[in-house]
């Protein structure tokens, strides 16, 4: 021990690194570069595990990052605060760009009188549309917002972060989707849910993993802040492949909450198994609205439109079928995804919901339906684009995460999230203050809110609604650089049917209150 003691902490720092240069040099078989290059090698993988953060920090310019680049992240992070997200000295945009957005002002801007809606509250801008008025469901749904949160499972998501997004939906007044994961005990602080499910039917699922009628009719009874079904068909970030929860992953109260068994892996198939053709899709839909009395929904990203069509032909012949279709763009979202899936299977959100939006409107199908965008939407301009194309609601995935927190870290499928929102780790959840978070959110969708309406004003127009395709440009290509938008996708949105906001105040299916 005196020997050891005498031993300075320099020759000990010496030691340890011949200890490592022996084990590179003599033992490692897995990496070629830290063994032909003992030591120095190490810090090549260092410095290429930090590449991520030091490009996004500083290296890549405002607008350049992706998925989100810096000016989008700020705005998010400055509307959630309540801070000045203004920018001055005119845009930094490069708004030659293809793909960017102008939006036709009116002359005269629509001027509201001081008893109007807007005049009391500037954030009140509820869907122009009612789920499930059309099919005459027993219980009909107004959102009372036109943002509301996209599904992200518990699970995907910590609690914390769970909870901190349904009690700011509350206090917003907007819903939130459950994704399909299963109801958890953090989806129940008062705000509007929308419960959600896949091919793994968590939540309502059998001993045999298939699909129980029985469970999700006592769900929708026991939690009457379940407002909507959704019937998953795919999602943006990998359509068409199923997925594995591992056991390793699988705690008591997921399982508790998921119906699955602890520690035992869980498949979710591409398939489902309550039906396997659309005319048993259809019959589907209507025996959950039937025995639940609310409204369903599907939702997919969109490829081939044949099985669409299909679709749209039965609800012609028979007046059944969906009350709601989310349409989830292909450029992914929370949803962990092969590059190969994420980067090229199903269509982006515009040229997706062109594309059917355009073939339901051809077959007079538009008004029964609530189209709802999901697929980095959640910014006015974009949101005002979507309106003009259909969409008449918008769900928000990574925008509402980043309004909690999220820091784009891109790690989202590790469990290693710094944020604590993406993880199952005490600790790192322990970074996330509900109460903050949630007003966060709450403030988030308010000022989106809020500056949609002044757009819309700015249009000539009352409600987003009453966007037209033609007020919208984008820039096509280098010959033509600016196109409406019924030009660029070729067709023209359906009127929606729009009475004053004072009559959707005043709605009774507002919020699902009746």
């Amino acid at each position: 021990m005196d020997f050891l003691r005498a031993i300075p902490w320099w020759a000990w720092i010496l030691i340890v690194l011949a200890l490592v240069a022996i084990r590179d040099i003599f033992f490692n078989k897995k990496h070629t570069i830290s063994h032909n290059f003992p030591l120095v090698g190490h810090i090549r993988y260092m410095l290429e595990s930090i590449g991520p953060e030091m490009r996004q920090y500083f290296v890549a310019n405002n607008r350049e990052e992706l998925p989100f680049n810096r000016i989008e992240r700020g705005w998010i992070y400055a509307s959630a605060k309540k801070e000045n997200n203004y920018e001055g000295f005119g845009t930094d945009r490069d708004i030659y760009a293809h793909q960017h957005i102008f939006i036709n002002n009116a002359m005269l801007p629509y001027e509201i009188d001081k008893n109007h809606p807007n005049s009391l509250d500037k954030t009140f801008l509820p869907c122009a549309k009612v789920m499930g008025e059309y099919n005459k469901r027993r219980k009909p749904y107004r959102p009372g917002s036109i943002i509301n949160v996209s599904a992200m499972s518990f699970g995907s998501l910590s609690a914390k972060a769970v909870e901190s997004l349904n009690k700011g939906v509350k206090i917003a007044g907007a819903y939130h989707n459950t994704g399909e994961g299963g109801l958890s005990p953090y989806h129940s602080h008062g705000g509007d849910v929308i419960f959600h499910f896949g091919t793994g039917y968590f939540g309502v699922r059998d001993g045999d993993g298939g699909f129980s009628m029985d469970k999700l009719v006592q769900l929708v009874e026991e939690n009457p802040f379940v407002k909507a079904i959704e019937v998953k068909l795919s999602q943006g970030a990998k359509p068409g492949k199923g997925g594995v929860l591992p056991g390793a992953k699988i705690t008591a109260e997921i399982a508790r909450v998921r119906h699955v068994e602890i520690g035992k892996d869980v498949l979710s198939p591409p398939n489902h198994k309550a039906f396997s053709n659309i005319p048993e899709l259809i019959d589907f839909i209507e025996d959950i609205a039937e025995k639940t009395g609310l409204p369903v929904g599907i939702k997919a990203a969109i490829g081939k439109l044949e099985q669409w069509e299909e679709l749209a032909d039965i609800m012609i012949a028979t007046g059944k079928g969906p009350d709601f279709i989310t349409v989830d763009g292909g450029e992914g979202g929370t949803g962990a995804a092969p590059p190969s899936f994420a980067d090229h299977v199903s269509l982006p959100w515009v040229y997706g919901f062109s594309d059917l939006y355009r073939m339901f409107k051809k077959k007079g199908l538009t008004e029964r339906i609530v189209f709802i965008g999901s697929g980095k939407l959640g910014f006015p301009a974009k949101a005002a684009m979507a309106f003009a194309m259909g969409a008449d609601c918008i769900n928000v995935a990574r925008e509402a995460m980043m309004s909690i927190g999220c820091i784009q870290a891109q790690i989202c499928h590790t469990n290693r999230c710094p944020s604590g929102i993406a993880t199952q780790s005490k600790w790192l959840q322990n970074g996330i203050d509900i109460p903050l978070k949630s007003d966060r959110l709450a403030q988030y969708f308010k000022t989106f809110r809020k500056e949609l309406i002044e757009i819309t004003h700015a249009a000539g127009y009352e409600h987003p609604c009453q966007f037209k395709m033609s007020d919208v440009d984008i820039n096509v290509d280098d010959q033509n650089l600016s196109k409406e938008l019924d030009k660029t996708y070729m067709y023209h949105k359906t009127e929606v049917p729009f009475n004053g906001m004072k009559s959707l105040q005043e709605c009774p299916y507002l919020g699902g209150k009746n």
